[in-house]
C-alpha cells in the first residue's frame, strides 16, 4: 500500500499537469504542515521532566521553554521543523555538568506547545522573548530550520558571539528546493511554491535574501559560527552550509559527521564534543579538543 508521503507526491505531479500554480500552492501547505508531532524518546524523557517549565507569550500563542541548570552563562537551543526541545537532551546533559545554564523552547504546533499556523518567525520571535528574559547568552544551537532562525536572530536582534547550526542552511529557499526535489517537481511548480513561500513570510526575492539569507549577509565580524553536517543526509544535503562555512572565512568551522543522518546526528558524540567545547569556550577549544581524528569519529573538521 502507498504511504501517505507517496501519495503526497502523486497528487501534487498530478495536479502540476494540469496547473503548475495550483500545484504550488498545495505544495506550501504540504510543506507547513507540522503533523504529526515526535514523542519524547525513552532516552530523553528523564531530561525532559528534569526541565523547569513555564509559558512564553509569543506572537499572540502560549508556548511551552524549558531551563535547566543553573550556571551563569546562558545557551539556547532552538529545534528544527516538526522537531522538540527535548531531542536536545543529550546536549543538555553535557552542557548542564559545564555549569551552563540551558534555555530551549517548543515552537508553536510541536512538542508541548499549542498548535496552529507555524514558520520561522515563530521561532525568532520565540529566541528573541527567551533573550529578553533568559539572556545574554554565551551562544545559540540550532537544528534544521531552528539553525537558520538561529543564524537570522544572530544577525539582527540577539546579539551572540557564538553560533552553532547543525543540519541547516544559511538561507531558507534550500528547504523549498529540497521538498521540490523530495516531491519530484517540476520546475514551474517549485516557482510557484517558493513565490507561496515568500508571501507567506511576507517577503518577496530581494528581502527573503536580507531578511534569511547568512551566505550573502554573514553574521557580524565578532561573531563564530561552528557547522555541523552529516555526509549522508537525505533531507537536507550539506551543499548550502558548505557555502555558509566559507562566506565566514577563518571564523567558523564544519563538522562533517558520517552515519548519522538528519536528525541522530544531535545524538552522536562528534556533536556533543564539538558543540559543548565550542558553546564554552569557542573555535579555540574545538581546534584543541582532536576532533578530527576520523578513526574515533568517522568525521572531519574543516579550517576555512
Amino acid at each position: 500500500m502507498p504511504t501517505l508521503h507517496t501519495l503526497v507526491g502523486r497528487t501534487l505531479r498530478s495536479v502540476a499537469r494540469v496547473s503548475p500554480a495550483l500545484a504550488g500552492r498545495l505544495a506550501i501547505r504540504a510543506f507547513f504542515d507540522t503533523t504529526p508531532r515526535i514523542a519524547v524518546r525513552d532516552a530523553d524523557a528523564a531530561t525532559d521532566l528534569a526541565a523547569r517549565r513555564r509559558t512564553v507569550r509569543v506572537r499572540g500563542r502560549d508556548i511551552t521553554a524549558y531551563e535547566w541548570g543553573t550556571g551563569e552563562d546562558a545557551v539556547l537551543l532552538v529545534h528544527g521543523w516538526r522537531g522538540r526541545a527535548s531531542q536536545f537532551a543529550p546536549l543538555v546533559r553535557e552542557l548542564v555538568a559545564e555549569r551552563v545554564r540551558v534555555i530551549a523552547f517548543d515552537a508553536p504546533a510541536h512538542g508541548r506547545s499549542a498548535g496552529g499556523p507555524a514558520d520561522i518567525r515563530d521561532w525568532i520571535a520565540a529566541a528573541e522573548a527567551l533573550h529578553a528574559t533568559d539572556g545574554p547568552f554565551r551562544a545559540i544551537v540550532g537544528h534544521s530550520l531552528g539553525g537558520l532562525a538561529a543564524l537570522t536572530v544572530a544577525r539582527s536582534t540577539v546579539p551572540v558571539t557564538r553560533v552553532t547550526v547543525v543540519a541547516a542552511t544559511g538561507s531558507a529557499d534550500p528547504f523549498v528546493t529540497e521538498f521540490a526535489r523530495e516531491f519530484r517537481l517540476d520546475a514551474r511548480t517549485e516557482a510557484h511554491a517558493k513565490g507561496r513561500f515568500h508571501a507567506r513570510l511576507g517577503e518577496d526575492e530581494a528581502s527573503m535574501s536580507s531578511r534569511y539569507d547568512a551566505v550573502a549577509n554573514p553574521l557580524p565580524p565578532d561573531t563564530e559560527l561552528l557547522i555541523v553536517h552529516d555526509t549522508g543526509d537525505r533531507r537536507m544535503p550539506d551543499t548550502d552550509a558548505a557555502r555558509l562555512h566559507e562566506a565566514h572565512g577563518s571564523r567558523s568551522r564544519m563538522l562533517r559527521t558520517s552515519g548519522f543522518g538528519h536528525t541522530r546526528i544531535l545524538s552522536s558524540d562528534a556533536l556533543l564534543d564539538a558543540v559543548t567545547a565550542f558553546a564554552t569556550r569557542g573555535l579555540d577549544a574545538v581546534d584543541d579538543a582532536g576532533l578530527s581524528n576520523a578513526d574515533a569519529y568517522r568525521q572531519a573538521l574543516d579550517h576555512a
